[in-house]
């Protein structure tokens, strides 16, 4: 689903967002919440996004169906998952497996993936996507909070600073 105009002479752009970890670093870093609104008025001159996805976990409360809402609004095709609370007081609600998945698909068809997480995990996921599709790989992370071997994978690290924030 084509998110913005369709000009073939554009850069294909698929972005994909893990939002807690970008809820989480920002709030652990700047006590602030990531601008996701300024954030796609940057990369819509980038090229045509084709595909935006945000994962994020479901919680049916008013200020996350709001969010979501808001997300929606900018762009973004919002994937939930279950809040889980364990036996233990920990919580379940990890998206690494349906990104890489879904980043995976969209790589066969696009010329960059923009991923925004901090994540270390996904370092061999932007290898194998770059190698294997030839695909520019950018990573949007908080700097003290990415994992160097993520920054180490991308094709360019654009550090989340004040610029992006609210």
């Amino acid at each position: 689903m084509p998110v913005n105009n369709c000009n073939a002479t554009l850069k294909k752009i698929a972005i994909f967002v893990d939002v807690q970890n970008i809820y989480y670093t920002t709030r652990q870093a700047y006590g602030r919440q990531f601008n996701y609104r300024k954030f796609w008025q940057r990369i819509i001159y980038e090229g045509d996004i084709v595909t935006a996805n945000a994962y994020a976990i479901q919680r049916h409360d008013d200020q996350q169906i709001k969010f979501q809402d808001a997300l929606k609004h900018i762009g973004f095709a919002v994937k939930l998952k279950p809040y889980i609370q364990r036996k233990d007081g920990s919580a379940k609600g990890d998206w690494d497996v349906g990104i890489t998945i879904d980043v995976m698909e969209a790589a066969k068809e696009v010329d960059a993936v923009v991923l925004l997480s901090g994540d270390g995990d996904f370092d061999l996921l932007l290898k194998k996507i770059r190698d294997n599709y030839g695909v520019t790989t950018d990573v949007y992370g908080v700097p003290a909070l990415t994992a160097n071997s993520l920054i180490d994978a991308s094709s360019h690290f654009h550090p989340i600073e004040e610029d992006l924030l609210l």
